[in-house]
C-alpha cells in the first residue's frame, strides 16, 4: 500500500544514450567551419564515435566510480619495501583507454590534429573531467621535448600513441605512455623561479640527479615527468621517467596525496627528489623558455575542458526544464526561465566557440597564428575559466533540489568548475601575462586587433567594444591595477567578433546585448527580454 504513495511523476528522464558530439551544433559547426574539407567525414565520424560513448550509460557510470572510489596511495608493499604506487578504480582505466584510443594525446601526429582532439577533449571529458589531467600533460609535453630532438625523437612515438599501456615498465617497453608535471614548490607557487629544487650534473652529458620537493605533481602514476630545477646556469627543464632502463625505479617517493575540493578522480601528490636520475631538457637556464610551450598547451586544455563543464551544464540545465512541470507548464516554456536558459547557452557557445578558434590556430602554426595565440590564450584561459563556475552553479538551481543530490551529476560538475582557473596559472597570472605579451611583443596585439578587426561593422555594439577596448590600451598608467577588466573586455570582445561572423543571428544578437551592449543584469537570466531567446534555447537542446 505504502508503494501507492512514491509513484513518480513530472521527473526528467535521464539524460542518456545520445550523441554529445552530434547534438551540439556549435561543436559540429565549428569543426566543419575549421577542418580542411577533405578531413571532415572522417572527423566527423570518429568524434560521432567518441560522442555516442561519452553519453552512454556505460561511461556516464564510469565517471561515477572513479569519482566515488578515488586513488589510493601505497607508500609500502606488504615487506616493507618502499613502492610509491598509486590504486585507481578500474573505471579509471577505462577513461583513460577511451581518451587515448580516441586521439586525444595524438594531435602532433596528424593533419588537423589540434582542432580534431579540441573536439574530442570537449565531448570525452563531459563524461568525467579528472582524467583529462593526465591526458592534457601528455598532449602538451611534445612542443617542450622538441626542445631537444634526440629525446623527442625517442618519446615523442609514444606520448602520440593511441594505445593506453598501464603499469610501470620501462618506458621503451610500452606501446604508449602518459606524461605528468613537477613545476611548483611550498615556497613559491605560481612564482617558479623561487624553486630551490637542485640539480646535480652526472658525468654523461645531459644527465643530472635531482634533491628537493614537489608542492603539485599531477598524475603521479605517469611515465615521465616534466619538471624544474636550479642547476649551475639557472632554473633547468628536466625530463624524470617513472621506471629507469635497466627496470629499476627511478626515486620519486610520493609524499601524499591532495585532498581536493574536486577533481576527485585524478591524484595530485607531493613527491620527494632525493638522488632522482634526470634528462635535461633544452639548455640549463632555460628552464621556463623550454617548459612555457607546455604551459601554453594546457592553458589551452584549461579553456575546452571549461568548455566542456559548461557544455554539460547547461545541456542538463535544458533537459530538465523540456520535461518537468510547475506553475501549469513546462518549465522551458516560462520566459524566465528561458532568459535563464539562453543565457546559460551564451555563455557555453561563446566558450565554445573561442576554444575551436584557438584549436585552429594551433593545426596554422603560421608566424600571424602564433601571434595571435600569444595573447588569445592567456586572455580566453583567464576568462572561461573564471566564467565556468558561476555559469555551473546557475546551471544546478535549475534542477532546484535535484540538482543539489550528488545523483544528479551536478555537485560534480559543480566542483570541477574552479580546477581550470587555478591549474597552469590563475587569474592574476594570466592577467599578467596579457600584460607582459602587449608590452614585449606588439605583433601579438596587432594579430589579435586583426581578428577581431574581422567582425568590424556587423555590429554597432561589437564596434562600441572594440573602439573602447583600443582607449584602455592606449593608455597604460596604472595598468597592472586594471588588468583584469582589461583581459575581460579582451575576452568578450574576441568572443564577440566571433559569434558574430559564425553564430546564428539570434545567438550573435543577444551576446553583444548583453555582454558588450550592457543591457544585462549581475546574476544569469538577465537578458533583454525583447531577444528571440526561444530560439537560443532550442540550439542546446538536446533529443533522447
Amino acid at each position: 500500500m505504502a508503494a501507492s504513495t512514491h509513484t513518480v511523476t513530472n521527473q526528467a528522464p535521464p539524460l542518456v544514450g545520445y550523441d554529445v558530439f552530434a547534438s551540439d551544433r556549435a561543436l559540429m559547426e565549428g569543426v566543419e567551419r575549421h577542418l580542411d574539407p577533405a578531413l571532415l567525414d572522417s572527423a566527423s565520424e570518429e568524434l560521432s564515435l567518441l560522442g555516442r560513448s561519452a553519453g552512454s550509460a556505460q561511461a556516464q557510470r564510469w565517471g561515477e566510480q572513479a569519482n566515488a572510489h578515488p586513488p589510493v596511495l601505497l607508500t609500502h608493499d606488504r615487506y616493507g619495501n618502499r613502492i610509491d604506487e598509486v590504486d585507481f578504480h578500474p573505471a579509471w582505466h577505462r577513461l583513460l583507454g577511451k581518451a587515448v584510443s580516441g586521439g586525444l594525446t595524438a594531435a602532433w601526429s596528424r593533419p588537423g590534429g589540434h582542432l580534431r582532439r579540441a573536439a574530442g577533449f570537449l565531448v570525452w571529458t563531459q563524461a568525467e573531467g579528472g582524467h583529462g589531467c593526465p591526458v592534457s600533460m601528455t598532449h602538451a609535453a611534445v612542443p617542450a621535448l622538441r626542445a631537444d630532438p634526440g629525446l623527442a625523437a625517442e618519446w615523442e612515438p609514444r606520448l602520440t600513441s593511441t594505445v593506453y599501456d598501464e603499469g610501470l615498465r620501462p618506458a621503451s617497453q610500452k606501446a604508449g605512455v602518459l606524461f605528468g608535471m613537477g613545476m611548483t614548490e611550498k615556497q613559491g607557487g605560481s612564482d617558479v623561479r623561487a624553486n630551490t629544487t637542485r640539480a646535480q650534473a652526472l658525468a654523461e652529458d645531459g644527465t643530472y640527479t635531482l634533491t628537493g620537493h614537489k608542492w603539485f605533481c599531477s598524475a603521479p602514476m605517469s611515465d615521465g615527468f616534466l619538471v624544474l630545477a636550479q642547476a649551475e646556469q639557472g632554473l633547468t627543464c628536466f625530463l624524470v621517467p617513472r621506471v629507469l632502463e635497466d627496470g629499476t625505479r627511478n626515486a620519486f617517493a610520493i609524499q601524499r596525496l591532495k585532498d581536493k575540493l574536486g577533481n576527485k578522480s585524478n591524484a595530485s601528490s607531493e613527491v620527494e627528489f632525493d638522488g632522482t636520475w634526470a634528462r635535461r631538457v633544452g639548455d640549463e637556464g632555460r628552464g621556463v623558455r623550454t617548459i612555457i610551450e607546455m604551459v601554453a598547451a594546457t592553458r589551452l586544455d584549461c579553456v575546452i575542458g571549461s568548455a566542456a563543464l559548461m557544455r554539460q551544464a547547461v545541456v542538463q540545465a535544458v533537459h530538465h526544464a523540456t520535461y518537468r512541470e510547475a506553475f501549469g507548464g513546462k518549465l522551458i516554456d516560462k520566459p524566465l526561465m528561458r532568459n535563464v536558459l539562453a543565457d546559460l547557452a551564451l555563455e557555453s557557445e561563446a566558450a565554445t566557440t573561442l576554444a575551436l578558434r584557438l584549436a585552429a590556430a594551433y593545426d596554422d602554426g603560421s608566424e600571424q597564428e602564433r601571434a595571435f595565440l600569444r595573447l588569445a590564450v592567456p586572455a580566453a584561459k583567464y576568462w572561461v575559466t573564471k566564467r565556468c563556475t558561476p555559469m555551473v552553479g546557475e546551471a544546478l538551481e535549475c534542477l532546484g533540489g535535484n540538482g543539489y543530490v550528488e545523483e544528479s551529476g551536478m555537485p560534480r560538475l559543480l566542483r570541477e568548475a574552479p580546477l581550470n582557473s587555478i591549474w597552469e596559472g590563475s587569474g592574476n597570472v594570466q592577467a599578467l601575462d596579457v600584460l607582459r605579451a602587449l608590452q614585449r611583443e606588439p605583433q601579438a596585439l596587432n594579430a589579435f586587433l586583426q581578428e577581431v578587426g574581422r567582425a568590424r561593422g556587423a555590429d554597432h555594439r561589437l564596434d562600441g567594444a572594440i573602439k573602447n577596448l583600443l582607449t584602455e590600451l592606449a593608455d597604460l598608467d596604472g595598468i597592472e591595477g586594471r588588468a583584469r577588466r582589461l583581459v575581460e573586455r579582451m575576452a568578450l570582445v574576441l568572443q564577440g567578433s566571433l559569434l558574430v561572423r559564425y553564430a546564428p543571428p539570434e545567438v550573435a544578437d543577444a551576446f553583444c546585448a548583453s555582454r558588450l551592449g550592457g543591457d544585462w543584469g549581475a546574476a544569469f537570466g538577465t537578458l533583454p527580454h525583447s531577444l528571440d531567446l526561444a530560439a537560443v534555447v532550442a540550439r542546446t537542446a538536446v533529443s533522447v
